[in-house]
């Protein structure tokens, strides 16, 4: 049976934005495939805030989590397998999910999404209010 975690995020991440709160994940920054900027990497773990406001691209699949940001200035994007998260909650309550670290079968990530033919990888549509 496939993993619940992926659908729970994506159910929390929506439910917390409906609410008018700021959705953050809380990453293990030491798995296999994350891609993080190290230099905000605390203990082990990151914590990256995934508002419609701060970042851009926001995918959450299946198995990756990706979405461009800045840091410092600085662009950049970040992939993280959704195995690797382990919250999701709104800043400003601290209301969200907790997930245990799954074991997997492999120490592998899942291999990345598929690249479009222009170059950046295949997304959904989203809709964004714009106020």
């Amino acid at each position: 049976m496939t993993s619940n975690r992926p659908y729970l995020i994506r159910a929390f991440y929506e439910w917390i934005e409906d609410n008018g709160l700021t959705p953050h994940l809380v990453v293990n920054a030491e798995a296999p495939g994350v891609e993080v900027p190290k230099q905000h990497v605390q203990e082990g773990r990151i914590v990256l805030n995934i508002n419609g406001s701060a970042v851009r691209n926001l995918h959450l699949g299946n198995d990756w989590i990706e979405f461009n940001a800045r840091f410092g200035g600085a662009a950049r994007t970040v992939r993280v397998p959704v195995t690797s998260v382990l919250a999701l909650y709104a800043r400003e309550n601290g209301h969200g999910m907790a997930f245990s670290e799954e074991q997997s079968d492999s120490d592998d990530p899942p291999p990345p999404p598929p690249e479009k033919a222009g170059g950046s990888p295949e997304r959904k549509p989203t809709l964004k209010i714009v106020k």
